[in-house]
């Protein structure tokens, strides 16, 4: 299964869903020493490897952190092929001065928003369904 392509398709059946917690930032030199099972997700750059985790793993793990952000998930299964969806929800947050930090993985795109930004960043998502 490859995943919905077609934009308007997206758009309207993309069911943003919050998961709870508070998300962070952080990077490392190295892997060694952390439980993977506590890091939600690892990216390597030529700087530093990046890891996005609970706040509370970052403390337990003395990481720094500049913020603490929410996660919103799009439930719909999206393509990797599929033009559009990031630059839809992404300028519609930003008319309302919402950052967004996107994830794209194998079956779904994710949102980490400033946790103060949420409510809104959800109400926003959500209204793509009503679009005629």
């Amino acid at each position: 299964m490859s995943g919905e392509k077609e934009l308007e398709k997206l758009l309207k059946t993309m069911k943003p869903k919050h998961k709870l917690g508070d998300y962070v930032f952080c990077k490392v030199e190295r892997l060694e020493g952390l439980n993977l099972d506590e890091i939600e997700m690892i990216f390597r750059e030529e700087e530093a490897i990046t890891l996005i985790l609970k706040k509370e793993v970052a403390s337990k793990l003395n990481l720094d952190y500049s913020i603490v952000m929410s996660w919103i998930t799009l439930s719909v299964h999206s393509s990797l092929e599929a033009v559009g969806l990031t630059a839809a929800f992404s300028k519609a947050l930003s008319e309302q001065q919402i950052s967004c930090n996107v994830v794209a993985a194998f079956y779904h795109d994710h949102i980490f928003v400033n946790e103060n930004d949420v409510a809104k960043a959800m109400e926003i998502l959500n209204s793509f369904s009503n679009l005629e």
